[in-house]
């Protein structure tokens, strides 16, 4: 008889990425790794490579439903990641799914634009995301120009972060991690959690592969509040996790290249 096992689960709800280094394909191999049973709903099919995106193509809204009802009937995650959702038709699905089921742990990355500069979420989608799918969120992580639109404000230092911050976490009623990146102060983000701000240092790596790393962070995040660490130790370990995804070095592509999700995997060599 086989023995039975059982792990954490987590789903994440975003667009496909053809080239494999973001969006659903870096959120299942970035939860793999992280040690939770990943689940998916597509939001959008993306011809997409490191150099850009070509095309673009949305689930319609009662397929999303579909795929998100099938998935909560039967293996209940632990976890939610929500990426790229175009249109608003689709983030009123996502937001009454969400609150159907009481679903927990829920991280949303509020992508806008992809890292080669292409427009990801149609202009009125914005606001819809604002007011009905970051109030239901546990966490958002935006990067800076996102945090400018959701935030109504400017930043250009570490005084406008902690104030866009807190802005958002007020507006929202949830966690924010504002991702400072090189523009403001390299790999240091900024938590708002309960009315309490923090600085969760990084370390900074010199790779200009930088294609997914929104997608893995706020995915691995994602895990490890599934795997049941609090807010803070699951931002702490996404970041080292992501950290090793960049210093590993992955070179592919002739654009912005993927990370090496898997930079920890061993694997039998076959003799090559």
């Amino acid at each position: 008889m086989v023995n039975k096992k059982q792990i954490k689960t987590a789903l994440t709800i975003a667009g496909s990425d053809s080239s494999g280094g973001a969006g659903i394909q870096a959120d299942i191999k970035t939860m793999t790794m992280n040690g939770v049973y990943a689940m998916s709903a597509i939001t959008a099919l993306t011809a997409q490579n490191t150099l850009g995106v070509r095309a673009i193509m949305d689930s319609t809204p009662d397929f999303l439903k579909e795929q998100l009802d099938t998935v909560f009937e039967d293996i209940f995650p632990d976890s939610v990641k929500i990426g790229m959702v175009s249109s608003s038709e689709l983030i009123n699905v996502i937001e009454d799914r969400l609150r159907y089921y009481n679903a927990r742990n829920i991280v949303v990355d509020p992508v806008m634009v992809a890292t080669s500069g292409s427009a990801l979420i149609k202009t009125d989608a914005v606001r819809t995301l604002m007011e009905k799918l970051l109030p239901v969120a546990t966490l958002i992580t935006p990067n800076i120009p996102e945090a400018e639109v959701l935030s109504g404000m400017k930043i250009g230092n570490e005084y406008d972060m902690t104030e866009a911050a807190r802005r958002m976490g007020e507006r929202f009623g949830c966690a924010v991690l504002l991702k400072g990146g090189h523009s403001i102060n390299d790999a240091n983000d900024l938590l708002y959690e309960g009315g309490k701000l923090l600085y969760i240092y990084g370390r900074r790596i010199e790779n200009p592969n930088t294609h997914g790393t929104g997608c893995t962070l706020s995915s691995a995040i994602a895990a490890n509040l599934a795997k049941g660490y609090t807010l803070l130790q699951g931002v702490k370990r996404a970041k080292e996790y992501i950290s090793g995804a960049l210093a590993d070095g992955l070179d592919l592509g002739k654009g912005s290249g993927p990370l090496n999700h898997g930079f920890g995997l061993t694997v039998p060599q076959d003799g090559i």
